[in-house]
């Protein structure tokens, strides 16, 4: 199969970048963070979740953040949004998309939320519906779908048991994610290949965590079953807190330079993107964990 000729680029730094920092970071970061990844020309960006503090301390700030940001119109605003509290908060700030989670692994369904797949994903119901109701996007994720840090193996019939419930629940665009990074190319294909047999390939994105550095071989066997919608995080910030071993998820600067290497557009300022990877691992006092904008920062230094 031919690959796409255009790739949309879901940037996931604010929210699934961030969540895990130890450190508390400033509100003023998150919101000048979103507003220079929109000017960068992305055109989907997971800023926040609307999640009980007590759980994931790092975004106590959701609704200031949302309130601050500079829109541009027809950028999607993503936020996760577990339950109706949640989905409250999102129509109030105002959101463009919700996205919701469930896992394909029973064990890493019952280990977090202490339920069955199929619970956690009836308990979605009436956010999605509300969702709806209130015109916003609905976006799935398909936790584990490549490997579970309990159970192992996942089997290919578990993530389409999901993606088919996520379609049941009316969702817009579905996430099929390596939470963990155990994913390889030949198991991407088989996985992509079968969801895609369920579901349009133009509503599937790639989530794929870069733990042992399959993350771009990964992109690129998905992107020959036809995928073309991809989460990334600049610098590599961010991982699952509840998925041990799980490190960042693929730098967007790498994925960037392969896509560019292969003629796919993206409509995103590699440049700028590179320059916001430096800023934002300097603001967390640490290089950052993308190669290719190491060595872009590198040679401009030279």
């Amino acid at each position: 199969m031919s690959l796409p000729s255009r790739a949309k680029i879901v940037e996931v730094s604010p929210r699934d970048g961030l969540q895990n920092e130890k450190s508390l970071i400033s509100t003023d970061i998150k919101v000048e963070l979103i507003d220079r990844l929109t000017a960068a020309g992305f055109p989907n960006i997971e800023t926040t979740s609307f999640v009980s503090p007590k759980w994931v301390p790092q975004m106590a700030d959701a609704a200031d953040v949302m309130a601050r940001i500079q829109r541009k119109p027809g950028v999607i605003y993503s936020v996760l949004t577990p339950n109706m509290k949640g989905l409250d908060g999102a129509i109030a700030a105002r959101a463009d998309e919700v996205v919701i989670f469930g896992a394909a692994s029973e064990a890493f369904s019952h280990k977090n939320i202490n339920c069955s797949i199929a619970e956690s994903i009836a308990r979605f119901e009436p956010v999605a519906e509300a969702a709806r109701a209130a015109g916003l996007r609905l976006r799935g994720s398909i936790s584990c779908a490549l490997g579970c840090p309990y159970q192992g193996e996942v089997p290919v019939a578990a993530v389409i048991d999901v993606a088919r419930r996520y379609l049941a629940l009316g969702c817009d665009e579905i996430d099929v994610a390596d939470t963990i990074g155990v994913g390889t190319p030949k198991r991407v294909r088989e996985v992509m290949s079968a969801v895609t047999q369920v579901v349009d390939p133009a509503r599937i994105s790639g989530h794929f965590h870069d733990t042992y550095g399959q993350a771009l071989a990964n992109i690129l066997a998905a992107l020959e079953t036809g995928i073309a919608i991809f989460h990334t995080s600049v610098a590599g910030l961010g991982g699952c807190p509840y998925a041990r071993g799980a490190t960042g998820n693929v730098a967007t600067e790498d994925v960037l330079y392969m896509l560019r290497g292969l003629d796919i557009e993206t409509g995103v300022d590699f440049d700028a993107v590179v320059d916001i990877g430096q800023w934002m691992a300097a603001n967390l006092n640490r290089a950052s964990g993308s190669r290719a904008g190491n060595a872009i920062a590198a040679k401009r230094a030279a």
